[in-house]
């Protein structure tokens, strides 16, 4: 049977159910969090430190991080994961009952979260191939359908539904996220068990296998591709993200509510872009596709510099949000099919972290330019950014390494899968080939 008709396993669903779970109480805590800590100072750097605090853990502990997880159980580092994160909500939660709230708790709450979210995310990545045979086809559905529920869970409904509860309570936003985690931590606890790769170099420290897997990432063009797409667009995004307020406010006349419909057009376009990216994928190539997106990214970025009214920066923001929910989809299915099981927590963690550490660069970016020159200069700058990374990669990422890898990485003894991923046009990183030759 063909992967084109075959059904994603059982199993899938529940995983999908934790995950839209998760996410509506991830989406929670992002509105609740900031404005607990709102409700403690009005200091910008203290303010700032919460929501830095979250994202230290993949700059201090990443690739270390997804060597754990390459040597550990991935369900069980799951369900682990966010049992220890419902715990520790339950600490704020008591502490904003007792009214001894603090913004140093705050932060190292937030921190913490920060692990917990670094290895289910990991092992929830290195997880779903083993659940789907690393089957291209039913990745790119899987992802689509994982990417889409985040996006409404995450950014259409946990918002303004951490806003509503905070107004019960301090304590009520942050019990909500806790049972979100118990639920999904349960739901984790009844999926099937994968088999545990064996790890070649189970022997060598841990720092060692750490420096392996990212070294794995960079030392092949079509993996390298793959994570300098996220790490340029950060950079990217984040400049625009910097200063997409005063420029909604200053140059186009939008108020705070019309703000806040602009954040939804793009979230509406993320929606669409993960529907259909599987379709883009077959159509296309994957490797054409995700040149493609990228191209849509930089080419919208543009439209939306030179916005002349909230209508036309609306739609550009959705044309890019379009665009980035294909790319979150193509491109991890894509490692997620040809990246050897003993080496994907390890590869997966390396790309995230190097994503992560260039969104400071691009928020300092963005605030210089439009400090120097003008507040429509950083957006012009980032569409530069994203067209020029969309050249330099389009040749890394093409559809003919796509190709090479996908059938480096079948199964030995399975032309038929070969010949399908082949001809789909799905493929990760030029290390598959070199993966396939270890299996």
């Amino acid at each position: 049977m063909t992967s084109e008709i075959r059904k994603l396993p059982t199993g899938f669903g529940r995983l999908w159910t934790a995950q839209t779970v998760s996410s509506l109480g991830d989406g929670v805590t992002h509105a609740a969090l900031p404005l607990l800590a709102l409700t403690l100072t009005r200091d910008p750097m203290a303010l700032a430190v919460v929501s830095a605090a979250g994202t230290l853990p993949w700059l201090l502990f990443g690739v270390l991080g997804g060597a754990l997880v390459d040597r550990w159980d991935r369900r069980s580092t799951m369900w682990i994961a966010d049992t220890a994160r419902a715990v520790l909500l339950a600490i704020p939660a008591a502490a904003a009952v007792l009214d001894v709230l603090s913004i140093p708790l705050l932060a190292a709450v937030a921190f913490l979260l920060g692990i917990g979210g670094l290895f289910f995310d990991t092992a929830a990545t290195a997880y779903l191939p083993d659940l789907l045979g690393r089957d291209p086809s039913l990745l790119e559905r899987a992802n689509s359908r994982l990417r889409g529920a985040q996006t409404a869970a995450s950014g259409f409904a946990g918002p303004p539904a951490g806003s509503a509860l905070l107004a019960l309570g301090r304590a009520v936003p942050l019990l909500a996220d806790a049972v979100s985690f118990a639920v999904s931590a349960l739901l984790v606890r009844s999926l099937p068990a994968a088999p545990r790769p064996p790890v070649p170099e189970a022997r060598e420290s841990l720092l060692r296998q750490a420096r392996a897997g990212a070294s794995y990432v960079f030392r092949e063009r079509l993996l390298l591709g793959l994570a300098l797409r996220p790490a340029v667009g950060n950079i990217a995004f984040l400049a625009v993200e910097t200063v997409l307020a005063l420029f909604a406010h200053d140059r186009l006349g939008i108020d705070a509510f019309g703000f806040g419909l602009l954040l939804t057009a793009e979230a509406t376009g993320g929606l669409l872009g993960a529907g259909i990216a599987s379709f883009l994928g077959r159509r296309l190539g994957t490797g054409a596709a995700l040149t493609c997106t990228a191209t849509v990214e930089g080419l919208a970025i543009l439209l939306l510099a030179a916005a002349p009214n909230p209508y036309v920066a609306g739609l550009a923001l959705a044309v890019c949000g379009a665009g980035m929910g294909a790319t979150m989809v193509l491109g991890p299915s894509l490692r997620q099919a040809i990246v050897p099981a003993h080496l994907m927590g390890r590869v997966a963690s390396t790309s995230r972290m190097l994503s992560m550490c260039a969104a400071p660069f691009g928020a300092f970016l963005g605030g210089w330019l439009a400090t120097t020159y003008d507040v429509r200069t950083p957006l012009y700058t980032a569409a530069g950014l994203l067209l020029a990374m969309t050249a330099v990669t389009s040749t890394m990422t093409s559809n003919r390494r796509v190709e090479a890898a996908l059938r480096a990485a079948a199964p030995a003894g399975d032309p038929e899968r070969a010949e399908s991923r082949a001809g789909s046009g799905h493929a990760p990183d030029g290390p598959a080939v070199a993966c396939a030759r270890e299996r």
